[in-house]
């Protein structure tokens, strides 16, 4: 019987600061961050040691970090790393919640480890950690080939997601945060199986007979 990984304790949203990048598809982790931190009652405030906006929170008795980086995204690793290494966070216990151009919108997958696929964001937090070996939170947020868009990534990624993608990702967000108190137990196959399947579409009511 394998033993049981260690819990999560720093989850970090990536983004880019200011109000020109609010509500793009390059800042769906901070998305998810503000839903959870909503959620929990709590309130991120600047802690420039940390090159960020963070707060501590709880849950069912676990206490964890909260982190979205003020560094922009390219530079992530900074602010990852500063908290990590003041509270002695180790890399397996930080959770990652960023946009993935590989999956479409409303989808999301948890995963440990990996490449960082040409994402600056998880380049960096690699880097400046020294290891993959973290966990990601990757929330589709679709491919513009993939979605009928004429439209370079990079472009893509710095505008808001068009109505229908945006409500899609919002429910990803939505389903993945259910995985929180798996995440915060280190029970990763039960958050696996919570963020990875997605809810099935309600049956159409029965036709009444005229």
């Amino acid at each position: 019987m394998s033993e049981p990984q260690r819990p999560i304790r720093l989850i970090v949203g990536l983004g880019n600061p200011g109000p020109e990048y609010a509500d793009t598809r390059h800042n769906a982790g901070f998305m998810w961050i503000d839903s959870l931190a909503h959620d929990l009652g709590v309130s991120l405030k600047v802690e420039s040691k940390f090159f960020g906006l963070a707060a501590r929170a709880q849950l069912d008795g676990h206490e964890f970090w909260l982190l979205e980086p003020q560094t922009y995204m390219n530079v992530s690793g900074k602010s990852v790393a500063a908290l990590a290494r003041f509270y002695k966070i180790l890399p397996d216990e930080v959770l990652v919640v960023h946009d993935e151009l590989d999956l479409l919108p409303g989808e999301a997958k948890l995963k440990q480890g990996g490449g960082h696929a040409g994402h600056n964001g998880l380049k960096d937090i690699q880097a400046m950690l020294g290891t993959p070996n973290y966990w990601r939170l990757r929330l589709g947020v679709g491919h513009p080939r993939t979605l009928g868009l004429n439209q370079p990534v990079a472009d893509f990624v710095l505008h808001r997601p068009r109505q229908d993608e945006e409500k899609l990702l919002f429910d990803s967000i939505d389903r993945s945060l259910a995985a929180l108190k798996w995440l915060l137990r280190g029970d990763f196959p039960r958050a696996t199986m919570a963020v990875n399947t997605k809810p099935k579409p309600p049956k159409a009511a029965a036709k009444a007979p005229e």
